[in-house]
């Protein structure tokens, strides 16, 4: 934009030259190469070769100062020119100089506007480009910071519940051995307990029916017998109770052992569900963020080829325009 401006600057001062060469030279123009050169060749040979000098000067002059009023190399290489004119209608070749020089700059600028454009478009192509993929790659870490968080609790509440489950089935194994023991134990004890109430009551059975004769042939110890029947009578109730209670208790701990068996294997199929569901979800989430992470790689490399073009494009669309001195280089070289 400051070429731009700075070739319009140009441009508008090369064309005050050229208005300035035509409202000022005019006569000496015409004393110079128009019919009154012959009359004047007549009177003053030398005269007239001092106002086509003082015109050309003057022309030269007011050129000079434009150029360095408006910093045109330009003008500044016409100037130069314009005290190099000689010969025939030197004015024409002065107009001719001026004129090119004008068609020359309406090109550049014409160029420049063309380039403008160009960069204008492309900059801001370019710039949405990269504001969409920094915007996408935003998108995708929010993503997949997200997944990775999740998969990570997930993880560790498998841990959690694989931990769960193996202290659940040590308890299982050790409520399996202390029942078998139990039931072991009870297995020898309620037979023991059966074989003394049996021996009991075959003893309770012989003193009855013993006493119970009446043709002893000799005088019974009645007293002591129904003492002895009546110690084993306890003896056989407290047998039956003994054998009752150890029943009872092996009923109760057989019904809790079950129980406990049945809560433990509810408990051990839904944490290991959870297990199931969790890990599968967790691995989905690591099939998903690798996939995401693929997919960030992909818009950071499209990314870095907007802002290395964006980068090129700046090179070349924010020159600064050239200075005085370097465009009169460059006219004077050509």
């Amino acid at each position: 934009e400051a070429e731009t401006k700075s070739r319009g600057e140009e441009l508008a001062a090369i064309a005050k030259a050229k208005e300035v060469i035509k409202e000022n030279v005019g006569g000496a123009e015409s004393l110079s190469y128009g019919l009154n050169q012959v009359s004047l060749v007549q009177v003053s040979r030398s005269g007239i070769t001092s106002k086509v000098a003082l015109s050309r000067y003057e022309a030269t002059r007011m050129v000079r100062d434009l150029a360095k009023k408006h910093h045109s190399s330009a003008l500044a290489q016409l100037a130069a020119r314009l005290r190099a004119v000689s010969g025939d209608d030197q004015f024409a070749k002065v107009k001719g100089l001026i004129q090119d020089m004008i068609e020359r700059l309406e090109q550049e600028a014409e160029a420049d506007a063309k380039k403008k454009a160009y960069c204008d478009t492309e900059l801001s192509e370019s710039e949405a480009k990269e504001a969409d993929k920094t915007s996408e790659i935003e998108k995708l870490t929010t993503q997949i910071d997200k997944m990775s968080a999740r998969s990570a609790t997930l993880k560790e509440e498998v841990a959690e519940l694989q931990q769960a489950l193996a202290a659940l089935a040590k308890s299982q194994a050790e409520m399996d051995k202390i029942r078998a023991e139990e039931k072991e134990q009870y297995a020898t004890n309620s037979a023991d307990m059966e074989q003394g109430l049996k021996g009991v009551k075959l003893a309770l059975k012989v003193l009855r029916e013993y006493y119970a004769k009446e043709d002893k042939a000799h005088d019974d110890a009645e007293g002591a017998g129904a003492g002895i029947i009546a110690l084993l009578e306890v003896v056989e109730s407290d047998f039956t109770k003994g054998l009752a209670q150890m029943t009872s208790d092996e009923e109760a701990a057989q019904t809790e052992y079950e129980e406990q068996t049945k809560e433990n294997e509810i408990e051990k199929a839904t944490k290991s569900q959870d297990v199931k569901y969790k890990t599968k979800e967790s691995t989905d989430l690591d099939k998903a963020t690798a996939e995401a992470k693929s997919d960030r790689s992909g818009v950071q490399e499209e990314l870095d080829a907007v802002q290395a073009y964006l980068k090129k494009l700046h090179e070349q669309c924010d020159e600064k325009a050239e200075t005085f001195e370097e465009r009169k280089a460059r006219y004077e070289s050509e």
